[in-house]
């Protein structure tokens, strides 16, 4: 007995010493940041100069850093109203009920195609991470999106969403490779539909 106490107390002090002082979980990661950045007086180097919607930071390690997040967005979306809208159930009348919508992309296309194609998202996010900053330097990306026989509606959105919520400098590209599609050719529908000049179908 007095063994498995022994290590239940061992467990829980080095569960206690990760809260504390691991680097990008712990309390410590709280402290460091705000030891950190720098007095933010008008005058000193640290004052929050406005970039877009979001303001950089100079830190004590002279690297700068930057509110990246689209606060006006967020509360545009916070606002919406609709079926789908913040990740909601869409409901659907009894006429509507028809199990054959599922076969060819296993979930509902009926719904899918009558939701916003910019649906709002509920912000799960935890509070600390909505008060993080990020490297006011950061490289762009590539996004590779690889789909099969993929329902048009639900592919759109994905797009919309990676657009709509990522700064645009920092897309290099986006690129939608159709694995064999035998619905038509969706890449060619997608260069004729498609407003975003870095989005690439092969």
């Amino acid at each position: 007995m007095k063994r498995r106490q022994k290590r239940v107390l061992q467990m829980a002090f080095l569960f206690m010493v990760a809260l504390i002082f691991l680097p990008n979980v712990g309390l410590w990661s709280m402290y460091r940041e705000k030891s950190l950045m720098k007095s933010h007086e008008p005058g000193e180097q640290g004052f929050p100069l406005g970039l877009n919607d979001g303001h950089i930071y100079t830190w004590t390690d002279g690297l700068r850093r930057r509110d990246w997040h689209d606060n006006e967005s967020i509360r545009k979306d916070s606002q919406r109203v609709g079926k789908g809208e913040h990740g909601k159930p869409y409901p659907l009348t009894e006429d509507e009920c028809d199990d054959s919508v599922y076969k060819e992309n296993g979930f509902n296309i009926y719904v899918s195609n009558n939701i916003a194609l910019d649906r709002s998202l509920p912000d799960i996010r935890h509070p600390n991470c909505k008060q993080k900053l990020y490297l006011e330097n950061l490289p762009n990306t590539s996004i590779i999106i690889p789909f099969h026989n993929e329902g048009w509606s639900s592919l759109l959105r994905t797009i919309l969403s990676i657009t709509n919520r990522t700064p645009d400098h920092l897309i290099a590209e986006i690129i939608l490779v159709d694995d064999y599609s035998d619905r038509g050719c969706l890449c060619w529908k997608m260069k004729k539909t498609s407003k975003h000049s870095k989005a690439y179908c092969t």
